[in-house]
């Protein structure tokens, strides 16, 4: 029955023609596009497991880890032995972070299918993922305890090599001569030399461990600044960005407000990038932390594994403890905040609570820090929403409006979504996304942009699209999940 009383007229033929169309765009990387598909289908036939499951991957691979909680669970529900529901549950729990559950799901499959071979390796796979983990976080337990390598490392006894040829930090320190030759550097698919990698992260630290959580913006002499969301490790993206905008300067400043790293695969040059813009001249460049600048997402989503590759451990502790150091938002003329995810799960937070934070750490599993990096608006309605991430909140117009108000605020800016536009608008004009990684991931096909505000500080959209790169594809330093 409906839910006006009416038969639910059951339409298998029709469902399996959606679902072999979700199927194919699902192929193709559209997966906004298959979600839309495997609903069709299941508004079609709602009692077939196989959709459910399927659009619970859907939710996967777009990070909705909570969807596709939901749907996986709806899926064993309707079939309890269908195995294929349990390593999508696992998987979202896994990512997560809770290992535990996963775990169970993967012993579920083993009992419903003893003789299951794939079941049995895919238990094995987690179990050792699981004490991988576990052994990680005990290392890193232990450094936490230690002071920060950014604070004890010395820089002036790494040797460079005579045979180096790439760009050298002047005696004098970064500037910003030695960062456009980083660049034209990095473009060529050369790797600077590890004691000047080190050398960027250390003095960054030392600028960004001394800001405040929300760092306040005024906008320079030349009354610009330009605001990016999203970047994802595309740094012949970013590169087109300060062709069209000009490199950072003292009159051309920016805030790329989080999601630096992680997914595309040169995220090393990205954040080197950024970090030497920063120790270079502070105030050319504002940096803002997103939920990719975090130790869980950087090792499943390639950031780990590519510092990794490219330079060592010791320069992948580093880069996190800067991660750790980044601050939560920033307020640009007292006017515009800007943070990473969005609002919170409670009215009346102002900005002396966010202050109050002790940032220096990863994200807990819930409460102000947490939404900021991880909340979403509603594009309609009111009032809050599970989160279809699994973390964090949706939140409606009524909620921004209110933190405006609270706070005498004016407008909100956020990233951590792709735009088809590069941008959106929601929330009566007071609620803005910035995703600047165009064609993100090498497949959704959307174009990036950026904000620029001027002395009038109303907010001025430039879109562009993405820019060829080397034949490296996304994720190709990512751990792989073996649950699917």
């Amino acid at each position: 029955m409906s839910a006006l009383g009416e038969e639910l007229i059951v339409q298998p033929a029709k469902a399996e023609e959606y679902k072999t169309l979700a199927n194919a765009k699902f192929a193709d990387g559209h997966y906004e596009e298959a979600l839309a598909l495997y609903t069709k289908a299941i508004g079609c036939d709602p009692n077939n497991a196989i959709y459910f499951s399927n659009r619970a991957f859907t939710h996967f691979k777009l990070e909705n880890f909570g969807s596709c909680l939901q749907d996986a669970n709806k899926a064993i529900e309707i079939n309890p032995k269908y195995t294929k529901a349990y390593y999508r549950r696992a998987s979202a729990l896994f990512a997560l972070g809770k290992l535990k559950d996963a775990l169970r799901d993967f012993n579920a499959v083993v009992s419903i299918a003893p003789n299951d071979k794939d079941a049995k390796t895919k238990l094995k796979a987690c179990q050792q993922e699981i004490k991988r983990i576990a052994f990680e976080n005990a290392i890193a337990s232990d450094e936490a305890k230690q002071p920060p390598k950014c604070e004890t490392c010395d820089v002036s006894v790494i040797q460079v090599e005579d045979a180096y040829s790439g760009p050298r930090i002047p005696e004098t320190g970064i500037d910003l001569e030695f960062c456009s030759k980083m660049m034209a550097y990095l473009k060529e698919q050369k790797s600077i030399h590890r004691k000047y990698a080190t050398q960027i992260i250390v003095e960054s630290y030392k600028v960004i461990s001394k800001l405040p959580n929300v760092q306040e913006i005024s906008l320079p002499a030349s009354k610009k600044l330009t605001v990016c969301g999203d970047v994802h490790g595309q740094f012949y993206d970013l590169l087109n960005i300060f062709e069209l905008n000009g490199t950072p300067s003292e009159n051309n400043p920016y805030l790329f407000n989080g999601d630096f790293v992680d997914r595309g695969s040169f995220s090393v040059e990205v954040i080197l990038t950024l970090l030497s813009f920063k120790a270079a001249c502070p105030s050319s460049i504002f940096l803002s932390r997103g939920n990719h600048e975090t130790l869980n997402m950087n090792k499943m989503y390639g950031f780990d594994g590519e510092v990794k590759a490219k330079y060592n451990d010791t320069i992948l502790t580093m880069f996190r403890e800067v991660f750790t150091c980044l601050p939560l938002a920033c307020l640009i003329e007292k006017k515009v905040f800007v943070c990473h995810g969005g609002l919170f799960s409670k009215d009346g937070v102002t900005l002396d609570d966010i202050q109050k934070i002790d940032r220096h750490c990863e994200p807990p599993d819930e409460g102000i820090m947490t939404e900021l990096l991880w909340s979403d608006p509603m594009a309609t309605g009111k009032g809050r929403q599970a989160s279809k991430r699994g973390i964090g909140v949706h939140f409606g117009a009524d909620v921004t409006q209110k933190f405006l108000e609270t706070n005498k605020l004016e407008l909100l800016i956020r990233s951590h979504e792709c735009k088809d536009e590069g941008y959106e608008v929601v929330h009566d004009g007071k609620c803005i996304t910035i995703f600047s990684a165009p064609n993100y991931c090498d497949q959704m096909g959307n174009k990036g942009a950026f904000i620029t505000f001027g002395e009038d500080m109303k907010p001025v959209f430039t879109t562009f699209s993405a820019v060829p790169h080397p034949d490296v594809k996304a994720m190709a330093y990512a751990t792989s999940m073996p649950f699917f």
